[in-house]
């Protein structure tokens, strides 16, 4: 694809595929730059660049680098419903194997994690998901209501915090765990979080 907007000069319904064709290589290069970058220091040129299209491209679609990144790492986290009375007491286990089916290769939550530490932009995001998506699923089994956003915290510290050594830090202990280890350490500590008596 070169620099032009190649979605103009062709009619019919090829021109919607080509501009979602567009949007995915924006997105895609946007995920793998905010990554590795961080959001202060990725740029839209180098973006443009990563995609193979002009910088004006990625502004027609996005406008700017705030909007790009709420596009690149906007996340639907499928959470599973948990508050059956045969899946509450195995709630830890089903979220702890769900958050490792999602974190492994998955360029939008690196993404989202190496941003949000670093940046207000990521860390907006980020308390987003947490109030939208992880407080319902507390609420699904907490005990006592009063508690929920507390126990959310806390569950998503100990998933945020594997994530950060595995995924982004890479401590050789962390990459090291086989997924059944990190399930039996990682899930009665979640239950905990979700079911126990408050302290």
């Amino acid at each position: 694809m070169n620099g032009s907007d190649s979605t103009s000069t062709v009619s019919g319904s090829s021109t919607p595929r080509r501009s979602a064709a567009t949007r995915r290589a924006i997105l895609a290069a946007a995920r793998e730059r905010f990554a590795a970058d961080g959001y202060e220091r990725a740029t839209i040129r180098a973006i443009a660049k990563d995609a193979h299209i002009d910088p004006s491209m990625v502004m027609r679609y996005y406008r700017n680098k705030e909007g790009l990144f709420a596009a690149a790492v906007a996340i639907d986290l499928r959470l599973p419903d948990v508050s059956g009375a045969d899946r509450r007491p195995d709630a830890g286990r089903i979220l702890v194997e769900h958050f490792l089916d999602l974190w492994e290769g998955n360029e939008v939550l690196t993404a989202l994690l190496r941003v949000g530490a670093t940046n207000q932009a990521g860390a907006e995001r980020m308390q987003g998901i947490l109030r939208e998506q992880l407080l319902p699923v507390a609420q699904q089994v907490c005990p006592d209501p009063e508690q929920v956003p507390a126990r959310a915290a806390l569950m998503a510290s100990q998933l945020l915090g594997l994530a950060l050594t595995r995924y982004i830090l890479r401590l050789p202990p962390a990459v090291g765990l086989a997924r059944e280890e990190i399930v039996a350490w990682l899930a009665p500590t979640i239950q905990r979080y979700l079911t126990a008596p408050a302290p």
